[in-house]
């Protein structure tokens, strides 16, 4: 009785009196690959140090019971200029102005803040609106039927003519300035924009999608190295 013939794939198997070398994966990726890695990952650190600097600049000045307040205006050029940065430290008594300092308030009238000098302080009646009239009225001590007095700021900006038109009460300031941050107002403005925060955090997290899609490529072709040869002959026989 013949034999059954033999599968081809069986006689080429044995026809090899040793298997060939195992074909070893690459050890070394190419230049490319490497360079857009290492390029990818300075997109990720650079946009990830810049947001979180944005945040941390604030939030050390906050600790330090001082704020960054925003310049939006060359009243007090040259002392600093729209898009510089002021650092401010809140006033706890009256006693803390003095004729020369340069303070943040809210003008009367207006929620407005205003950056000036001080060029004098004056005790003048407290003055508050009449809700009938709509006139500002001094208010009365009932005790002794005597107008209320309080400490009064004359201010004015280095770069104006004249003084400010009001004169602005004590409870009306916000701080002192203490220092100046050259153009840090615009960097701090940008990346509190919505524009700002996409250009810090979008590319970091495509660059990461990216990285991600190519180190599973890598394992991907690592299987695929890690297969015999003859494995890979009999599958693409199967397949075939």
């Amino acid at each position: 009785m013949p034999r059954p013939p033999r599968h081809p794939v069986a006689l080429e198997l044995e026809r090899r009196e040793k298997p060939p070398a195992r074909v070893e994966p690459a050890q070394r990726r190419s230049r490319w690959r490497v360079a857009g890695s290492v390029g990818l990952w300075a997109v990720v650190v650079v946009g990830t140090l810049t947001f979180a600097t944005s945040l941390a600049v604030p939030l050390w000045f906050q600790a330090r019971d001082q704020r960054l307040l925003i310049v939006t205006s060359g009243s007090m050029s040259p002392v600093f200029d729209a898009g510089d940065a002021v650092v401010m430290r809140k006033v706890d008594h009256p006693s803390q102005l003095k004729v020369g300092q340069i303070v943040s308030f809210w003008p009367l009238g207006s929620e407005r803040l205003v950056t000036h000098r001080i060029v004098d302080l004056v005790t003048l009646p407290t003055l508050e609106q009449n809700d009938e009239t709509g006139r500002m009225e001094p208010v009365i001590d009932p005790k002794t039927d005597e107008p209320v007095e309080s400490q009064y700021l004359i201010t004015r900006g280095d770069a104006n003519p004249e003084n400010d038109p009001n004169a602005t009460p004590y409870t009306r300031v916000r701080g002192i300035v203490l220092d100046v941050h050259p153009s840090w107002g615009w960097v701090l403005q940008w990346a509190g924009s919505a524009a700002g925060r996409a250009i810090m955090l979008v590319p970091p997290l495509l660059a990461l999608g990216t990285l991600e899609l190519l180190a599973l490529r890598d394992a991907r072709r690592r299987a695929r190295d890690a297969t015999s040869p003859d494995e890979r002959y009999l599958d693409a026989f199967l397949e075939g």
